[in-house]
């Protein structure tokens, strides 16, 4: 297992491409993200981004180049190295919240944790009052709103104390005054936590939140902006 930090980088990619047999869903594509920065990658469908998400949390591989993803050389890793990467380094909110129905936030929180290390339900009880959810422990999924849902969905993610924090669509399914609630939340988690963040979406109001933008078509990254909010 090679591991490797270049300077303040959590993120960097050297020629990365990820093909599927003949389609080419990522094109070589370089990119550096600094440890701690807000990072949003827009683009239309099937521009590359949810590839690219999945690349850098290791959920799939690539077909070649360089992917340093917090000092890890991710290419070089094992399956099972890859699986402690995915549980010690990352944290994950999809668009679809893959809450188990049948366990309470408190209990779904604290699947992130046996994955890891020792569930502990008094740290599983922190996490979701830090995301406004301290009176909701013991509601099932079905008793909760879309919002509260993803707000679960990130007590569950930031768990483990990722360094990285990735979401795909995140407020897809949300509305206006439920995703500006979501990102304010993430606003004021990024701030304290201070772990880097990475979102996927196609709403350019949920764009504006974050420090920098890139977009992407056919599989690589055309145009890349820097906003005006600051660490």
């Amino acid at each position: 297992m090679t591991s490797v930090k270049t300077e303040s980088s959590i993120i960097k990619t050297v020629g990365l491409t990820r093909s599927y047999g003949e389609i080419c869903a990522l094109a070589p594509l370089d990119l550096q993200v600094t440890e701690g920065e807000w990072l949003t990658i827009m683009g239309h469908s099937g521009s590359g981004k949810s590839t690219l998400l999945n690349l850098l949390g290791g959920l799939d591989r690539p077909t070649a180049g360089t992917l340093l993803v917090d000092g890890e050389n991710l290419l070089s890793l094992s399956e099972d190295q890859l699986a402690r990467f995915r549980r010690e380094s990352v944290g994950i909110i999809f668009q679809q919240h893959h809450l188990i129905p049948y366990l309470t936030s408190l209990e779904n929180v604290m699947m992130a944790q046996y994955f890891h290390s020792i569930p502990d339900a008094v740290e599983a009880s922190l996490a979701l009052e830090k995301v406004g959810l301290g009176k909701r422990l013991a509601n099932r999924p079905r008793e909760l709103s879309g919002g509260e849902q993803q707000r679960v969905c990130i007590a569950r993610a930031i768990i483990n104390n990722p360094k990285l924090l990735l979401g795909d669509e995140l407020t897809g399914n949300l509305d206006h005054k439920s995703t500006h609630l979501v990102m304010e939340l993430l606003k004021e988690l990024h701030e304290t936590e201070r772990f880097t963040l990475v979102l996927v979406t196609h709403n350019q109001e949920v764009a504006g939140w974050g420090q920098r933008t890139i977009f992407m078509d056919d599989g690589t990254v055309v145009k890349d902006v820097r906003q005006g909010r600051s660490n």
